[in-house]
């Protein structure tokens, strides 16, 4: 059913008629009509009526609510008698959470591998209209103080499909039985669900926290890839006590997803440690101690062929690799150092297209002089946004920064960290472009006096940010002890979420620097396909984007921005923020752009006491939840029937039921045989029921004399089985006492008919023969007779030549 609007009427105009004044009583006052109550339709497809044993059936349950408010609501199916459940085949619709169990009371989040017996999804926040999404706007991200246990280093930043923002963040160079990865909520500064937080790193697949203890370290300088697949599961470098290797993260299930080694530790130069990782083409890159460059795939889930690959940098026999990786082009550049040694901080580049040193660089370059630190290499680009180099900023006595081009040659070093006194540390910077279409590098500084600040390089213009100062500190966040390691950037909301050595998750306006960041931002990825799992076209349209929960004057919205992209990531022209905060989708084609996502930057006039969603609406019919199962090949089963129920805010409600009636296949048919014979004997005492005969299909010449003209036929009916039959009958189109029925017969069973044709005088011969017709107990009703071949006797008078 197609979704309906809800109805606005108007009193009717009458016309007015005067009439004499007489004393009318009052009509009694209507009950009000009763709320209507959501409704479920079930439906069955892709078996045919009847199905057949073993296939398999697409239930289908549609849902139209009719609630007045949002509340929470469960659909529940039980899978019925002669049918089991398809693993992995619950399909519910988006907002929906699907569930699975294996008693019909209990349920669970986690689909088992085997024995369910009823399915159910749950929405807590369901109705009035099941055809939208919705999506928390992120409030502006206060100072958070987290109990680090370790370096925070780097956010990762991860939206939950309801909008909620979360960080996470691994502590860097920590050992392996420690905890080492937490997660926040960014909306409330609180734990994510599933603590107690921060929990231990394991190579084994699993839910954190519950495969004992960790068996993984962190690195020094942890640069972390997104599964383009899969962009909830992230890819870190990691240690374990032989080797070095990618470990991953789902930051969706809060789970381990396994590690790879790529290089063994020791060996001689010794590999120690791992900096990384990057992605280029496909593939993840990194370095380890001893200067060679790993690699990995994602696609495969393995180690590059031929990898390790040739050193690209000197060895640096340390507990850690001091450096980092950047993409340039397509090249891998890579920095290392050697605090306090003798070891000049070098650049190095290796080209993936060949796996060896790329053009020019048959040798590393340096970056700075001997014993200074480095915890960063970073793309250069040029004053039109192309990549031409990599730069790596290097602390100590003295702090230089240096920059080369792709060919080796010297480039000019961004002025801010150029300049930066003695002693600063610089960590790997978050690149942004901004409005106005310029790429900004956000470069995470602290000490050497400085507490903890970020400096910002507009590229397009070749210095210093406009409109930002110097050094961005951070004096809201942890009075400015912030010791930042890294930002990342929040698109929806246009922030950068920072994290430092203090263990102080803070946010920044990138435009103002401002802490924190008084924008807020939400996300929603609407595919109305999703909605619907029974092939049909169900989808006429979309039709607004709203903001809820929001008051329109704490908005700024000429400064607030919302962008429509489609599957392919091509911007979707639509027309901005109407004053009450929705957009106007009715435009966009639901054939041309079958999946869209909608984000809102939001500025706003004030952060305090900020909540509220992002929806996204479309209009079509009734969501559907589906699931299949396969009929069972027991031949007993004749039919297969289906029922959901629900609750929602309108109360409980039942669907229809329907009953799928079940044909017996080729092994589930009984196997009927029918053989008619005449009795030889020459005492008809021989040839009734329980007589010796004997029995054959021809009686010899001159019999029928000896036996007054009298024939003697037996009819024996046998069922093989696999299944009994019933209404069985006898059809003898000679002989009517042979006729006989109906009669019941169960597999494996036989019933013999005895009966006579008397005083045959013909001089031929004459031929009698019998079928029999059934009905096998499996069918379904209305299910015609099945029938038997013929089976044929002969009885012989004076001849017995035809």
């Amino acid at each position: 059913m197609r979704r309906r609007m809800r109805a606005r009427r108007l009193g009717a105009v009458l016309p007015l008629v005067l009439v004499a004044a007489t004393a009318v009583p009052l009509p009694a006052a209507a009950d009000p009509a009763p709320a209507a109550v959501s409704a479920l339709t079930k439906s069955v497809q892709g078996t045919g009526s009847p199905a057949a044993h073993g296939a398999t059936a697409n239930w289908v349950i549609g849902y139209e609510d009719h609630a007045g408010t949002t509340g929470a609501a469960t659909i529940t199916d039980a899978v019925g008698a002669g049918q089991a459940f398809q693993p992995g085949s619950l399909h519910s619709p988006p907002g929906w959470t699907p569930q699975w169990s294996t008693d019909g009371t209990t349920f669970a989040g986690t689909e088992p591998a085997s024995g369910v017996t009823a399915v159910r999804a749950t929405n807590a926040t369901a109705g009035p209209d099941a055809t939208q999404l919705s999506g928390a706007l992120t409030p502006p991200v206060q100072a958070v103080t987290t109990a680090t246990g370790g370096d925070g280093f780097s956010p990762i930043l991860y939206r939950t499909p309801g909008g909620v923002l979360q960080a996470w963040n691994i502590y860097h160079h920590l050992g392996a039985t420690s905890p080492k990865v937490v997660c926040t909520d960014l909306a409330t500064g609180t734990r994510c669900p599933g603590g107690p937080w921060p929990k231990v790193l394991n190579t084994a697949p699993g839910p954190l926290g519950t495969l004992g203890a960790g068996d993984i370290t962190s690195t020094m300088v942890e640069q972390y890839v997104r599964d383009p697949a899969a962009p909830a599961k992230v890819y870190y470098p990691a240690l374990t006590a032989t080797s070095a290797g990618v470990g991953c993260l789902d930051l969706a299930a809060a789970a381990n997803c396994g590690y790879w080694p790529l290089a063994t530790l020791g060996g001689s130069p010794p590999v120690n440690s791992l900096t990384g990782l990057v992605e280029s083409a496909g593939n993840l890159y990194g370095v380890v101690s001893s200067g060679a460059v790993v690699c990995w795939t994602i696609a495969t889930q393995s180690p590059c062929g031929g990898q390790p690959y040739a050193p690209i940098l000197p060895a640096a026999n340390q507990p850690y690799v001091y450096g980092a990786v950047t993409v340039v082009a397509g090249k891998v550049f890579a920095s290392t150092a050697g605090p306090g040694t003798a070891l000049q901080p070098a650049l190095g580049c290796f080209d993936p297209a060949t796996a060896t040193p790329c053009a020019g660089w048959a040798s590393s370059r340096p970056t700075g002089p001997a014993g200074n630190v480095t915890y960063n290499a970073y793309t250069a680009f040029s004053t039109t946004g192309a990549p031409v180099g990599a730069c790596s900023s290097t602390s100590g006595a003295d702090d230089v920064t240096t920059c080369y081009a792709l060919d080796g040659s010297v480039l000019p070093p961004p002025p801010g960290a150029a300049a930066l006194a003695a002693g600063v540390i610089v960590f790997n910077p978050e690149v942004v472009t901004d409005p106005n279409g310029h790429i900004r590098s956000y470069l995470p500084v602290w000490s050497g006096g400085i507490a903890g600040a970020a400096l910002c390089h507009d590229w397009t213009t070749a210095s210093a940010c406009a409109g930002l100062p110097g050094l961005i500190t951070h004096p809201n966040a942890a009075g400015g002890n912030t010791r930042d390691y890294g930002y990342a950037y929040d698109p929806p909301s246009g922030c950068l979420i920072g994290l430092g050595d203090a263990g102080v998750l803070f946010s920044m306006d990138p435009a103002t620097g401002a802490t924190p960041c008084v924008r807020s931002g939400g996300q929603v990825k609407l595919r109305p396909g999703d909605f619907y799992c029974d092939g049909g076209s169900h989808v006429q349209g979309y039709t607004a984007a709203r903001l809820t929960g929001v008051d329109p004057a704490n908005v700024d919205f000429a400064a607030s921005r919302v962008t429509v992209v489609d599957q392919d990531n091509a911007v979707v022209p639509t027309p901005g923020f109407a004053p009450d905060g929705s957009v106007d989708l009715t435009g966009v084609s639901v054939a041309a752009h079958p999946s869209i996502t909608v984000t809102t930057t939001l500025v706003l006039h004030s952060a305090a006491g900020f909540s509220g969603s992002l929806v996204v609406d479309f209009a079509g019919d009734a969501p559907q939840l589906c699931f299949r199962t396969t009929i069972s090949a027991d031949c007993l089963v004749t039919s297969v029937a289906n029922t959901a129920t629900g609750t929602d805010s309108t109360g409980s409600f039942t669907s229809n039921t329907v009953t799928l009636p079940v044909a017996p296949g080729a092994s589930c048919t009984p196997k009927v045989t029918v053989n008619k014979e005449i009795c030889t004997a020459v005492h008809p005492a021989q040839c009734g029921p329980g007589g010796a005969g004997p029995w054959a299909k021809q009686a010899p010449v001159g019999l029928l004399g000896v036996l007054a003209a009298s024939a003697y036929w037996r009819i024996t009916v046998t069922n093989e089985g696999p299944v009994g039959i019933t209404a069985a009958q006898v059809v003898d189109t000679v002989e009517p006492s042979c006729q006989t029925g109906p009669f019941t017969l169960a597999a494996g069973q036989s019933k013999q008919v005895y009966c006579a044709t008397y005083a045959l005088l013909n001089l031929f011969p004459i031929t009698n023969k019998a079928k029999v017709s059934y009905v096998p107990v499996n069918v379904p009703p209305g299910t015609p007779p099945s029938t038997t071949d013929w089976s044929s006797a002969k009885a012989c008078s004076l001849l017995c030549i035809l």
